[in-house]
């Protein structure tokens, strides 16, 4: 696997290597980053002007750190991204607990192997994924899980209470020479939190009374929510003071970046256009800014990709029943989304019974948003008077997107709204259909032109 890499502890002193702590290495590596012009986030959207930054700083100045933020804002991601500034490949002593350094060595076993050893001591090579731990707090979590406890299967074996190798170690010192994260950290009961003190500080563990220093070698970083609004615990004060940098995340400030998140992290089984995830991306900020919508627990980036997922869907179905390829979502497979994610939302006190309602209103608000930014500057009268006049034009969840074109006659306002989104004559029905149905759906909320409820088409006209 790393062929031509030094196999022994001589090789690698011959190889002119010398040890190096994990805080130097990333910050070694990002400044190699920074000065190359490399993004050293790939995948990381919405955060370039505001949280990396501040990331970086606490990276350079060699600080623990915990980001703060309503779910679903990336924060986990932005923490697994670290692997990509560790080194590739690391040298361990080979069959070591803790992949120790071979030239410092810090458990008691590996020390003695060292010095019988000497230069034979074999070297394995550890890749940077291997070196990313990661917690999920929960109230069950113990400081045996954390940092470590007695082995009883060690103990049967002959050794005593008192022998320092009847430990086994738990996540922490099994991060040594990496980043160790825990993720929803209030979540951790007081008194677990308390055994992190000394891994923070002083850099060492305590196990059960036991005289043992281990000079621990790693980057801790944590998420947690700003608010608790689930009253589920709070990071003790003696904790926090020992992060050296506290960073608060955002949900994407512009919908360009929300949209550009969406797209990156969505499966979506047809075409989605990006009118319809920017529509997607404007209901999301409408749910963040309302009143109904409970903002201490926050409408997750997670929602977005899911709305999209949903509308993919959609068109799909639609595809399979008319027999419509390839499938490509249109305005009316966004009125899937409510029903499906109303679950995924928490409401004000106050607000049950309306949530559709709620919903209902705020997406059609983001469809009328989108089509007055995809639209402005062309002149749709054209298109309004031809519907007005008494020329219906029917859509829904089961019409196909050439019965919706047929339904049309030839205007050169519906070339010019085809071309804004994108489309062209030569394409797919369903991609000219969903530009026209954009159109067609602006001037029916802010028109309000007549509706017909009796089936689930929508006429305009």
């Amino acid at each position: 696997m790393t062929p031509g890499l030094p196999k022994t502890l001589g090789e690698l002193r011959a190889a002119g290597y010398e040890p190096r702590g994990v805080k130097a290495e990333l910050r070694d590596n990002l400044v190699a980053a920074l000065r190359a012009k490399r993004d050293p986030w790939p995948g990381i959207v919405g955060f370039d002007r505001t949280v990396l930054p501040q990331v970086e700083r606490a990276i350079l100045a060699g600080h623990d750190l915990v980001l703060l933020g309503e779910r679903g804002q990336g924060k986990t991601r932005l923490l697994r991204s670290l692997v990509g500034l560790l080194d590739e490949w690391t040298p361990v002593i080979e069959g070591a607990e803790l992949g120790e350094d071979p030239l410092l060595p810090i458990t008691p076993e590996s020390k003695r192997r060292a010095a019988e050893l000497g230069d034979d001591l074999p070297v394995a090579w550890r890749h940077r994924d291997e070196r990313f731990a990661e917690k999920l707090a929960t109230p069950d979590t113990s400081v045996g899980d954390l940092i470590g406890d007695v082995d009883p299967v060690k103990v049967a074996q002959g050794r005593g209470l008192g022998d320092p190798e009847t430990i086994h170690y738990g996540l922490v010192p099994r991060a040594h020479r990496g980043v160790i994260a825990v993720n929803e950290l209030p979540d951790l009961a007081e008194r677990i939190q308390v055994s992190l003190l000394n891994v923070m500080e002083e850099r060492d563990i305590q196990i059960r009374g036991y005289a043992l220093r281990l000079p621990l070698d790693v980057l801790v970083v944590a998420t947690a929510n700003p608010e608790d609004y689930t009253n589920r615990g709070r990071i003790i004060t003696p904790l926090k003071d020992r992060f050296g940098a506290e960073i608060r995340t955002h949900y994407p400030l512009e919908v360009a970046a929300e949209v550009a998140l969406v797209r990156q992290e969505a499966e979506l089984v047809a075409e989605v256009g990006d009118h319809l995830l920017e529509a997607v991306a404007r209901f999301v900020r409408h749910l963040r800014e309302s009143s109904a919508i409970d903002q201490r627990s926050g409408v997750s980036a997670r929602f977005a990709v899911a709305a999209a997922e949903t509308v993919a869907a959609s068109a799909l179905r639609r595809g399979a029943l008319v027999g419509e390829h390839p499938a490509v979502a249109r305005p009316v497979d966004l009125y899937a989304v409510p029903a499906v994610l109303r679950g995924k939302l928490e409401f004000e006190a106050g607000e049950e019974g309306r949530e559709q309602e709620v919903l209902t209103h705020l997406l059609r608000r983001s469809v009328a948003d989108t089509a007055r930014a995809a639209f402005a500057g062309l002149d749709l009268r054209p298109l309004a008077e031809l519907v007005s006049d008494g020329h219906p034009v029917a859509t829904g969840e089961q019409v196909p997107a050439a019965d919706v074109l047929a339904a049309l006659p030839e205007l050169p306002v519906l070339h010019d709204v085809a071309q804004r989104l994108g489309a062209n004559p030569a394409d797919p029905p369903g991609r000219i259909a969903s530009a026209v149905e954009l159109a067609l759906e602006s001037l029916y909320l802010t028109r309000q032109l007549s509706k017909d409820s009796d089936d689930d088409r929508t006429v305009y006209g």
